[in-house]
């Protein structure tokens, strides 16, 4: 069985977009989930329990389950390695990228990292929906970290009329075609968008906690899993290997996530494969079916403004129809590009 590997999410944006509050939420919402926080400048993130720290090579624990570090952008791979030893615990690590480097350059650092426990979470871009066109004026790079972004952020969505808000949103879109863009508010998104949630013992997947109540926005009341939706699929019939990749190739605008275990059937009995997908982002990874489990293909995708009927529908024809539609030996090779250590491995798109 394969060693279950810890997504590493960038995130970025100019000062003053809301990035710091996004994380803090991210960090005040984890709950049972525990979240690596990597940065080079602590601002306001942990509040009380960042005062102690401050300097590069700093650790310091947030008390939740949570750790945060300072860290130089060229000491990204060794700290890597410290928070994924197997006695960390973490379930996602999260860079801000803010003052360390380029976000396309630390995208380019994971995913050239040789450390088999992490994957690549995403690029995740926050933007000031009230100040959009002068920080686009202050920094012309911007339209270029969108262009690279997997999730876009329009953040502070309560502080503009709603028509400058779909204006925002649509230039926005324009900048960052092939990524989903979401609307939020104090940078309260839902953790499920960049990572999957750990629910403690004794909690009910999907209840709200008393750090719903306590950073619940006075003002705000649509809960915050509003902004995206989820689509699960669940089949005993094979998936063909060519026409999977070819739904794959052509992930409709809005889904961001796709993660689960796929069954080939005959084009390899002996495993299942698990994906991973996040933006342009895809990997799969095989391994041995569970002995006495049931050989399904489990999917779960997740984005915005998504179209759940169609979805499925397109799903459903890459299941394999009959023995005349056995996949030949060459299908699985389109799988097997995105398969880690493969020669021919590819990145996400430029």
């Amino acid at each position: 069985m394969t060693t279950q590997q810890i997504p590493v999410v960038v995130l970025a944006g100019f000062l003053g977009a809301g990035k710091t509050t996004l994380l803090n939420h991210l960090l005040r919402s984890a709950r049972g989930t525990r979240i690596g926080v990597m940065v080079n400048d602590f601002g306001d993130i942990g509040i009380d329990a960042m005062t102690v720290a401050g300097q590069v090579g700093s650790t310091v624990s947030l008390g939740n389950g949570c750790l945060c570090c300072a860290v130089d952008a060229g000491e990204l791979d060794t700290y890597l390695e410290v928070l994924t030893r197997p006695e960390v615990r973490l379930d996602v690590i999260v860079i801000e990228a803010s003052g360390l480097a380029e976000p396309q350059e630390l995208v380019r650092m994971v995913l050239a990292s040789d450390n088999e426990r992490i994957v690549y979470g995403g690029l995740v871009e926050v933007v000031d929906a009230a100040e959009f066109a002068g920080t686009r004026a202050r920094h012309p790079e911007t339209d270029r970290h969108l262009a690279a972004a997997d999730l876009v952020v329009v953040n502070k969505a309560d502080r503009v009329a709603p028509e400058e808000l779909r204006t925002v949103r649509d230039e926005v879109a324009g900048l960052a075609p092939r990524a989903a863009v979401i609307e939020a508010a104090h940078g309260r998104i839902d953790p499920e968008l960049l990572f999957d949630r750990v629910v403690p013992d004794g909690e009910i997947a999907g209840q709200m906690s008393i750090e719903d109540f306590l950073y619940g926005d006075d003002d705000q009341h649509a809960h915050p899993h509003a902004g995206y939706d989820t689509v699960s699929l669940s089949t005993a019939v094979p998936l063909h290997p060519r026409r999977l990749m070819g739904f794959l190739d052509s992930r409709p605008e809005g889904l961001y996530r796709l993660k689960g275990f796929v069954d080939f059937g005959a084009a390899d009995p002996a495993n299942r494969y698990s994906v991973h997908a996040v933006g342009r982002f895809l990997r799969f990874r095989p391994e041995p079916w569970p002995a006495g489990e049931e050989r399904l293909t489990q999917l779960v995708l997740i984005g915005t403004g998504v179209d759940a009927a169609a979805l499925r529908k397109e799903l459903a024809s890459c299941e394999q129809d009959g023995p005349q539609d056995t996949p030949d030996e060459q299908s699985m090779w389109g799988v097997l590009r995105y398969v880690p250590g493969s020669e021919d491995e590819p990145g996400p798109a430029a």
